[in-house]
């Protein structure tokens, strides 16, 4: 009966240090990832309704995630230049879709911010 409790508490240690060490999500960037997928995916279909619908709202994750601390498990200096990047990118969006552009540039210019947001997803995070 010994045995089985020392196993049990080895296992539940375990158990809790895998937790603790899990890598944490990030929610500014899942927010954002939400609208830019909303948006982006219909773009790649010639569909820049959802994009023009929703364009204050790209910006403004933009800049909510921006704002938001940079997680360990990314390389800070990088990601957040690239978060710079983006928001300037959303803008752009913004002021275009305000402007009344057609839509292959309003396709060009989601489909830069989303490489951006690839590389923060991607190339920012640390090893």
């Amino acid at each position: 009966m010994k045995k089985i409790t020392i196993l049990l508490a080895m296992v539940f240690f375990a158990g809790s240090i895998f937790a603790q060490t899990e890598k944490k999500v990030w929610p500014e960037m899942k927010e954002f990832h939400t609208i830019m997928a909303a948006t982006f995916h219909p773009a790649e279909e010639n569909d820049l309704k959802p994009l023009r619908a929703q364009v204050a709202e790209l910006y403004r994750a933009s800049k909510v995630w921006f704002a938001s601390e940079v997680p360990a498990n990314f390389k800070k200096a990088e990601t957040t230049e690239l978060l710079q990047q983006l928001m300037v990118q959303c803008n752009d969006i913004w002021s275009a879709v305000n402007d009344k552009a057609d839509d292959a540039k309003l396709k060009n210019l989601i489909t830069m911010a989303h490489d951006i947001f690839h590389k923060v997803a991607g190339t920012c995070k640390k090893d």
